[in-house]
């Protein structure tokens, strides 16, 4: 992808992201980010807002679903993707261009905020997959290769079950 412009922009979503769908199937989540500088004024000797930069942005298939189901309007985000110029013609014929965002990926800002994670089901590689699933069929002693409980700790014989010796709350080593 040589010769694209990769720009990371960190703002508030103007609105809650709008999911829809291909007839092929593959979801496109689109919103809007503003982005507004504060730039600090010496002779008032205090900050205000500078102009502000209204990006539409387009996500696609898996990462679109997410994205609709995680954001909310007010949110603050970082987006990068690459970025596209698109001119048309309106209905009056003015000529009129657009900067889009192609969204490569997107998250939460952090800076005053907190976020739980969880990963989405069913989002491992086939090859991973497949390779869990011999895995599991491999040994059933080993607390490693069995399922999960909601705590992250391994189900069945697992930690605290006479291996080390210990507090439930302890790993087997």
């Amino acid at each position: 992808m040589a010769g694209e412009t990769v720009i990371t922009v960190v703002g508030n979503l103007v609105a809650d992201p709008e999911l829809r769908f291909t007839p092929a199937g593959a979801g496109v989540a689109k919103f809007t980010v503003a982005s507004t500088p504060r730039v600090f004024d010496r002779q008032t000797n205090e900050w205000k807002d500078g102009e502000s930069l209204f990006l539409p942005c387009s996500v696609w298939r898996q990462q679109a679903e997410h994205a609709a189901e995680s954001l909310q309007k007010g949110m603050r985000v970082i987006v990068q993707g690459r970025l596209k110029q698109r001119s048309y013609e309106d209905r009056e014929g003015v000529k009129r261009t657009v900067f889009e965002l192609d969204v490569e990926e997107v998250a939460p800002s952090l800076l005053r905020a907190t976020a739980k994670v969880t990963k989405a089901a069913g989002q491992q590689r086939p090859e991973v997959q497949q390779a869990r699933r011999q895995q599991g069929a491999a040994s059933a002693e080993d607390p490693w290769v069995q399922g999960t409980s909601g705590t992250g700790r391994p189900t069945g014989g697992g930690w605290g079950q006479g291996s080390g010796g210990g507090d439930v709350d302890e790993p087997p080593f």
